[in-house]
């Protein structure tokens, strides 16, 4: 196992167990760019502590469940099930937050990390249907019958 491989499961390991943003902002270069459906483009190790604190708030007790993972050169690829239960607040793009919902969600991924020679995520990208995250949440309008 290499470099980007460990640091991708120990991400991993610190958003499921709920560590802090401070222990995921240890992951990050200072200077790292992740990009996720839901927050854009986020710049800077401690806004994307943020952005993950806001997600382990809203499911904070949620799993993770490797369908693969693969290392390639100083990038490392997941793709799995990100499951629980909303029992925390849903922060909104906006600033807004919505209450939780208590609905259980089981979300399709894929991330890619990729670490510098100090093994540290300077590039992180994380996909996932949204609308479907949204759909499970109870979130998204009810269609015409």
């Amino acid at each position: 196992m290499g470099q980007a491989r460990e640091v991708m499961d120990r991400l991993t390991e610190a958003i499921t167990t709920n560590a802090g943003p401070q222990r995921i902002a240890e992951l990050y270069a200072e200077d790292a760019v992740a990009v996720t459906p839901d927050g854009g483009e986020i710049h800077g190790r401690d806004n994307i502590a943020a952005y993950w604190q806001q997600m382990t708030e809203m499911i904070p007790e949620g799993t993770y469940e490797s369908v693969h993972a693969y290392e390639v050169g100083d990038t490392a690829i997941d793709e799995g099930f990100f499951s629980g239960r909303n029992t925390g607040p849903i922060q909104l793009p906006s600033g807004e937050s919505l209450p939780a919902t208590q609905k259980e969600v089981r979300i399709r991924g894929v991330d890619f990390a990729t670490v510098d020679e100090d093994g540290r995520i300077v590039d992180y990208r994380l996909y996932f249907d949204e609308m479907e995250f949204l759909g499970q949440l109870g979130l998204l309008p009810e269609e015409p019958a």
